[in-house]
């Protein structure tokens, strides 16, 4: 059964810890914090301070998927504003090595990033070093995209990879389109975690969305 992250870029702003606490309650295990600047990807949303203001609300691990140029530079202030996870970019700098190492030496987990048009081999390096692998499934800066399904196959080259290493210990996350029926092959292709924005909060009863995430990877 695959874990669900909902993602607050597609949550009710003026509502926030009312959506936050529903997902938690259904049984969401992640919280997803899509951060975006405006630069990396055309939009804008929130900062490290969210992160600070949703920490003492929810016991979720707070996933912070830094859509930004340079991410490095604000690793330290998410880590001690009480991210669990934080997902840089291979795009977005061109020292991804010392972004996961400084992530990692703030003690919380260190993701890896790719977007559609990137190939797997772009992050072998520095898959022995990361806790998790963020598979774009769409192309990020907006949520309400379609799945792109040519991704699949990157998963199944990422979940055949750490079966070969012994030292890999990642987890697969798929982040874009997400809904009951387009889970399903990722989660047979090896992916562990699904992000969903829009089918889990645009929903009368998120609740129900969460669920139906796990139900529909229950076998």
């Amino acid at each position: 059964m695959i874990k669900v992250a909902p993602s607050i870029l597609s949550a009710d702003y003026v509502n926030l810890q009312s959506s936050i606490e529903k997902v938690d309650q259904a049984g969401a295990e992640v919280l997803h914090i899509d951060v975006m600047d405006g630069l990396f990807v055309p939009a804008i949303s929130y900062g490290p301070n969210w992160v600070k203001a949703i920490r003492p609300i929810t016991n979720m691990e707070l996933d912070c998927h830094l859509m930004i140029e340079n991410p490095e530079r604000y690793v330290d202030t998410f880590a001690k504003n009480g991210a669990d996870l934080i997902g840089v970019h291979v795009e977005a700098t061109p020292h991804i090595h010392r972004a996961l190492q400084m992530i990692k030496h703030q003690g919380v987990k260190a993701e890896v990033v790719i977007n559609p048009g990137t190939p797997v081999s772009a992050i072998e390096p520095v898959l022995y070093m990361v806790d998790q692998v963020l598979v774009m499934t769409v192309n990020p800066g907006f949520g309400g995209q379609q799945f792109i399904p040519e991704t699949i196959n990157k998963i199944k080259s990422l979940n055949r990879l750490r079966n070969e290493h012994d030292n890999y210990d990642f987890t697969i996350e798929i982040d874009g389109g997400v809904n009951d029926q387009t889970v399903v092959k990722p989660y047979e292709a090896g992916a562990d975690v699904a992000v969903a924005g829009s089918y889990v909060f645009a929903a009368p009863n998120p609740a129900d969305r969460v669920q139906a995430l796990k139900h529909a990877t229950d076998f």
